[in-house]
């Protein structure tokens, strides 16, 4: 069974995307002679989560969709805060949802050498210059929407003077925040991002791919304009807090002779927020130093690595995607559809089985020690419509575990399940009826004794009378004892971040329990790692990387329940 689900996204005419239909037109429009050559821009400095997921799936997707190129681009400029393992992670995860990127993987770094030649060029044509001062007085003399900036004493270096230095800052020559680059903007303008833009800053850092051959590195607005044109990216797209970007974006662009026909655009579209959930970065990282989870594939994080270990199916995040489609307008996505859509394409595609998370024996009295009865039940879920659909075998033996909640000796009202002198169905087996009950010494049950009918072998009566409840079972001489994780959401409240200062009081305490005496058909406990069951009657199980044929261990990927009703 393949744990990397690549089935190609099937179109959905019914989600608005503004960015499809902007492509689609300027692709009529014969807009770059028709190419269409998008990029998705991860900086590795941390795991994808589910909003990049959504930006995936719309840039790999435009791609696909206009029979264009989409490039993964590492924007790797800040060696402080980057790591091979985020690079790694990042590449695992685009492969895993489905896409592959053209060509090799690209980064910033890449562009290093032409980023620094662009720049001073800029210095050599009096359009950019360094800057001595330090972070605090240059954020300070910048103005703000109401109050227009003041122009830095060292604007007035000579272009030489500015060579000379910015050259000496490539050589190392000077210590982290000694100078700056900056851009001669309009100290006056009304965009602040246009008062004299920082270009780069010196950081004595290594980096993970260039090593020491660099200490000043490119701020985000300089490189990233730069590596698309560099790239021949004809749509630029990002999510709307980089929208107040745009007017720099192109300036740079100008500031370096990019071709008006041939340079790329930049189009915002909304982020993606959940109910429930946090889809920040900075933040989910807290989580993982603070070891309120362990770690980024914690089944409780939203990083696509740890949805991918609770269970969560590459194709289930495509179809999330694709319906809550793209706009520009900030809205947020009630989680129940992602559950919804989860729950949608579990139940289409995996197998069923049998487990009993919290075991009581039951002890068939009418079956002798060592009498099995040979039974099967559906393997996959289409059997009643399909009868050639697979089965898998079940033994019916004197021996057996049930849940405990499926017997109470005092039943409540409406209660179906088993209980004193009451009948109900073991699934795909036969009736059985409680005829007594054992405790131990402190008045606990610990073993129940029924009798089957065996004229209700396969589950149906022969006299055809009503059993209203029905409960699952295994086997207890083969069932395999497995640790269970029972997951929930990680935060209680629908909108953690309602309170940015108290967000980490949201989490639920009750986001996991641990279950180890769990019992299984055995079969299950023979599959590798992110093989996902449905448990007949309980949820979605998906197979931990921490398990071992021996000593089983699965994660509740989602409950049965689907409280989402589609529009």
């Amino acid at each position: 069974m393949s744990s990397i689900d690549v089935t190609p996204l099937a179109p959905n005419d019914h989600a608005p995307n503004f960015v499809a239909e902007l492509v689609a037109s300027d692709v009529a429009q014969g807009k770059h002679g028709g190419r269409v050559h998008t990029r998705f821009p991860p900086e590795p400095n941390g795991y994808l989560h589910l909003g990049h997921a959504k930006s995936i799936c719309l840039n790999f997707g435009l791609a696909r969709a206009f029979g264009g190129q989409c490039n993964l681009r590492f924007d790797d400029t800040n060696p402080e805060t980057e790591e091979v393992e985020y690079v790694q992670s990042i590449q695992d995860d685009v492969r895993w949802l489905g896409f592959q990127w053209d060509g090799e993987a690209y980064y910033a770094s890449d562009y290093f050498d032409a980023l620094y030649t662009f720049a001073m060029n800029m210095v050599l044509s009096g359009k950019a210059y360094v800057d001595s001062r330090s972070s605090d007085e240059i954020r300070d003399s910048r103005g703000d929407f109401h109050t227009a900036g003041m122009n830095s004493p060292y604007r007035a270096r000579s272009v030489a003077e500015n060579a000379d230095l910015f050259a000496r800052m490539r050589a190392g020559e000077f210590p982290d925040g000694a100078h700056v680059l900056r851009a001669v903007g309009d100290m006056a303008s009304a965009d602040v991002k246009m008062r004299d833009p920082l270009m780069y800053r010196i950081r004595h850092a290594k980096h993970h791919r260039t090593g020491n051959k660099w200490c000043i590195y490119p701020m985000y607005d300089w490189a990233h304009g730069q590596s698309d044109y560099l790239e021949k990216i004809t749509h630029s797209v990002c999510t709307l807090e980089f929208a107040n970007h745009r007017p720099l974006y192109h300036w740079f662009l100008d500031q370096v002779g990019a071709d008006a026909a041939e340079r790329p655009h930049q189009t915002e579209f909304a982020r993606l927020n959940v109910t429930y959930t946090v889809l920040s970065k900075r933040k989910l990282q807290e989580l993982v130093q603070g070891k309120h989870v362990s770690g980024w594939d914690d089944p409780r994080m939203p990083t696509l690595s740890g949805m991918r270990r609770r269970g969560y199916t590459a194709r289930a995040l495509r179809n999330f995607c694709d319906r809550i489609g793209v706009s520009t307008r900030d809205s947020v996505v009630d989680v129940q559809l992602l559950e919804h859509a989860l729950r949608e394409h579990l139940g289409a595609t995996v197998p069923r089985a049998m487990a009993v998370l919290r075991p009581l024996k039951l002890v068939v009295t009418n079956l002798a020690e060592g009498e099995d009865i040979a039974l099967t039940a559906p393997l996959r879920p289409d059997l009643e419509q399909n009868e050639s659909s697979e089965v898998r075998p079940l033994t019916l033996s004197r021996e057996l575990y049930i849940e405990q909640d499926d017997f109470m000796e005092t039943p409540a009202k409406k209660y179906f399940r088993l209980a004193p002198g009451t009948e109900v169905r073991l699934r795909y087996a036969c009736i059985v009826k409680c005829t007594e009950v054992l405790k131990d010494a402190n008045g606990q049950v610990t073993e129940v004794h029924v009798t089957w009918d065996p004229d209700s072998k396969g589950g149906m009566p022969a006299d055809g009378r009503k059993v209203k409840g029905t409960i699952h079972w295994v086997r207890a001489a083969s069932a395999v004892s497995a640790e269970v994780r029972l997951y929930d959401r990680l935060f209680a409240a629908e909108n953690p971040m309602a309170d940015k200062d108290n967000w980490l009081a949201t989490l639920n305490p009750a986001s996991v329990e641990v279950v180890h005496a769990a019992k299984l058909e055995p079969w299950v406990a023979e599959s590798s790692a992110e093989c996902t069951y449905q448990f007949e009657r309980l949820g979605y199980f998906c197979v931990d990387k921490d398990s071992q044929p021996t000593a089983p261990v699965l994660n509740r990927t989602i409950s049965l329940k689907d409280g989402f009703v589609a529009a």
